[in-house]
């Protein structure tokens, strides 16, 4: 099939550099000391029989993490991180993932390798089968399978620009056997500059036969897992390969079709018996190396180079009858993979053709890539020392292999647990946001991420599905339900007709009527507050009245928020925030306001900065505290204690920066759900209830906790939020943390989440 008229055509231009990609790691468990582990799968993950993302390979010990199909490199890593951060904060503390593809020392006698305790009695049945056909050792390797897809858009453009073929089927299946062909031939071309196994560990061998070390690849050398020499499968067309593996079944060289384990296979439904039926879908590239110099084992520049590489395979032409061609492959690749790591290959000229190729090849499509990557593998084929093998076998030398790995995987554990609030890869959501998605991951739903600026994500899990937005507003809640707590009149009236406490006072939708009306409010405690908003925006508290300067700015600061603003009686005690899911109070919350303590040396200004330090405090709500602002609100408060920003306060001295206690103006936050008896917690459950709301937030404002509930004037709600902060419930400022996130996949899905507390 000559293609290269057609790669050439512009208009097949804007669809060459779009594709899907997939990777499937795996990655042995080890202790800091980099010793393999004796524990079990991690108890907080879902069960791994049906987890998407984590799972387990060949033995106990072998975690397979998985991404879901992605349509860009950016997206392919964003997930990569993120079920990564999962993985390491799933483990116990002591424990991390060992980066090499070689496993480390393994147990004297090989027994002691533990099979995956499995639900399912069959597929540790055929991990017997496995380790007694191949040996338990070699199972313990490790590496990436790298799945691609080309565009759909730019196979069907293909076609229309041929006329060889009159299928389409028939022609997608063909695109992407002349690309397994000629990969199967050229693989050594990348074993050459991404292979990372130069060096085994301890009791890998054992005794048996091994290279003489160091080498390239002892993974993609026949030192390596691979199937026995007489399991022979052709890929000259579809049928034959589908064929040949049902035959190498039934003659009992290969139990079952999985147990073939090439290079490349051809991916197209649940089995290979699909590919009868269905065209090839993508590739699963099954000999790539794990890169201990990536966290994640793969490079972007590697993903990169082989969305290039598969495109120049498709190109090329293949220069011999398919088995033949694929039989040189092998060969190659052999030769490439037991030649020591700083050695200029035997290939190089070849090579050096190859390179030149690629580049003729990026020239005459177009390609819009950079130089640096194909310059990068020209500097390696010039310097062995600087491929990845040379590169590990170099610092391995210097120390160990062991040390070298110890020393990339505890950066990596460092950086996973560094910030355990966040989760890598969608750091740019909100924070409630990211830790819900991190529960989800870890319990093993099906996660799609919709709109990442607008937080909203689908779920599914055993053919259920639902949808959330902001971590906390999914279906359990009714389209009126945010729309009556985001309107605060609304919210007073209906609670004040079912009974609730709730402060009294006026409503103004226009300034000059709201300025006119300061006398009623001169002398009395009062909040002037917008009648829509959240996180405490334009909110100013004047506890013993205000003068009429104040006010109007106030209410100034009150309007710039909404268009409608509420004069409130000020409620004296202390605001509480009760977090409701569904018929339990879930969590409560004390918020002090922004605050800084003085030191008899630094001004206020200066000290709010010194608080802002923090690394737990940001903006955005993408840490569990905010920073303090000095803006027009907190100098209010400022002056109504007789200072400015440049004061500098006594030493002990606690200064106020906000009345509003919200986190998101700087307060801290501090547990107190077991501090509360049930009788004001029964109280937030029917306030939700009256408002409709399976999910909320209920700011309550109580004068003494230790008063019964039922006491007169001891309690005023003051606000019901439809989305309700998560993140500061799970990392207090202070007390015990409330996964309230995994409460609410709990009431989204009570029968697939096990109902233990974290």
């Amino acid at each position: 099939m000559n293609v290269k008229p057609i790669l050439t055509n512009k208009q097949l231009k804007p669809y060459l550099l779009k594709a899907r990609y997939g990777v499937e790691k795996e990655s042995q468990r080890v202790t800091k000391a980099g010793d393999l582990v004796a524990t079990d799968y991690p108890k907080t993950l879902g069960n791994r029989s049906f987890h998407p993302y984590i799972q387990t390979d060949f033995a106990e010990t072998q975690m397979e993490l998985v991404t879901p199909i992605t349509d860009s490199i950016t997206e392919l890593f964003d997930w990569l991180a993120a079920i990564h951060d999962t993985a390491y904060r799933s483990m116990d503390s002591e424990e991390m993932l060992w980066p090499m593809s070689m496993p480390p020392a393994l147990p004297e006698v090989e027994e002691n390798i533990v099979i995956a305790k499995l639900d399912n009695f069959e597929d540790v049945l055929y991990r017997r089968f496995l380790a007694m056909s191949y040996g338990r050792r070699k199972q313990m390797v490790s590496g990436i399978h790298f799945n691609f897809e080309f565009d759909d858009e730019m196979v069907r453009k293909m076609f229309e620009l041929q006329d060889e073929y009159k299928n389409y089927h028939q022609f997608n299946s063909e695109v992407y056997l002349k690309v397994t062909r000629n990969y199967l031939h050229y693989r050594w071309f990348a074993t050459y500059f991404f292979a990372a196994s130069p060096l085994s560990g301890p009791h890998y061998f054992n005794g048996h036969e091994r290279p003489e070390e160091p080498v390239r690849s002892i993974r993609n050398s026949k030192y390596g897992y691979q199937n026995h020499d007489d399991v022979k499968v052709t890929y000259r067309s579809v049928e034959e390969y589908v064929a040949d593996i049902q035959q190498m079944v039934e003659e009992g060289k290969l139990s079952e079709e999985k147990e073939f384990y090439a290079p490349v296979r051809l991916r197209g439904g649940k089995s290979v018996a699909d590919l009868a039926n269905k065209p090839v879908r993508y590739i699963e590239l099954r000999n790539i190396d794990l890169d201990p110099y990536q966290p994640y084992g793969i490079s972007k520049e590697e993903v990169e180079f082989f969305h290039i590489f598969m495109l120049f395979l498709l190109w090329t032409d293949e220069k011999a009858e398919a088995d033949e061609w694929v039989f040189q492959g092998d060969q190659l690749n052999e030769l490439v993979s037991l030649e020591s790591p700083l050695s200029q290959t035997a290939c190089y000229d070849e090579a050096q053709k190859l390179l030149a190729e690629i580049r003729s090849f990026v020239a005459q499509t177009g390609l819009n890539v950079s130089t640096e990557i194909l310059d990068h593998l020209e500097e390696m084929l010039e310097d062995p020392a600087k491929t990845l093998a040379g590169r590990i076998y170099l610092a391995s030398k210097e120390t160990s292999q062991k040390e070298l790995a110890v020393q990339q995987g505890l950066s990596y554990y460092r950086k996973a647990w560094q910030a355990p609030y966040q989760l890598a890869g969608f750091t740019d959501m909100e924070l409630s946001t990211q830790i819900f998605l991190f529960d989800a991951i870890q319990k093993g739903l099906q996660v799609e991420v919709l709109d990442r600026q607008d937080q909203f994500l689908k779920l599914t899990a055993q053919d259920h599905t639902e949808y959330v937005k902001n971590g906390n507003m999914t279906s359990k809640d009714t389209y009126i339900t945010p729309l009556m707590m985001e309107n605060k009149t609304v919210t007073k009236k209906l609670l004040q007709r079912a009974g609730f406490k709730v402060p009294q006072g006026k409503e103004f939708t226009d300034k000059k009527a709201a300025y006119s009306s300061y006398e009623e409010f001169r002398d009395k405690g009062i909040v002037v507050k917008p009648k829509s908003t959240n996180y405490g925006l334009g909110i100013t508290v004047f506890k013993d009245g205000t003068n009429e300067k104040d006010y109007i700015k106030a209410i100034d600061t009150a309007f710039a928020e909404d268009s409608s603003v509420l004069v409130e009686k000020f409620l004296a005690g202390t605001e509480y925030r009760f977090f409701v899911v569904g018929d339990q109070v879930k969590a409560v919350l004390l918020r002090v306001p922004a605050n800084v303590s003085g030191d008899g040396k630094h001004s206020i200004k200066e000290l709010v900065d010194r608080k802002n330090d923090d690394p737990l405090r940001g903006e955005n709500h993408r840490t569990p505290l905010e920073k303090i602002h000095l803006g027009q609100s907190e100098q209010f408060v400022l002056q109504e204690q007789g200072y400015q920003i440049d004061s500098i306060p006594n030493k002990g001295e606690t200064i106020y920066l906000r009345d509003n206690s919200n986190v998101s103006t700087g307060g801290d936050s501090i547990d107190m759900t077991d501090a509360f008896t049930d009788d004001y917690k029964q109280i937030a459950v029917e306030v939700a209830q009256t408002l409709g709301a399976a999910i909320c937030g209920i700011d309550m404002i109580i004068t003494d906790i230790n008063l019964p509930a039922s006491s007169s004037d001891v309690y005023g709600i003051i606000e019901a939020n439809f989305n309700p902060m998560m993140h500061m419930h799970c990392y207090p400022f202070e007390g015990k943390g409330r996964r309230l996130t995994m409460d609410i996949l709990k009431l989204l899905y009570p029968d697939f989440i096990q109902r233990k507390d974290r």
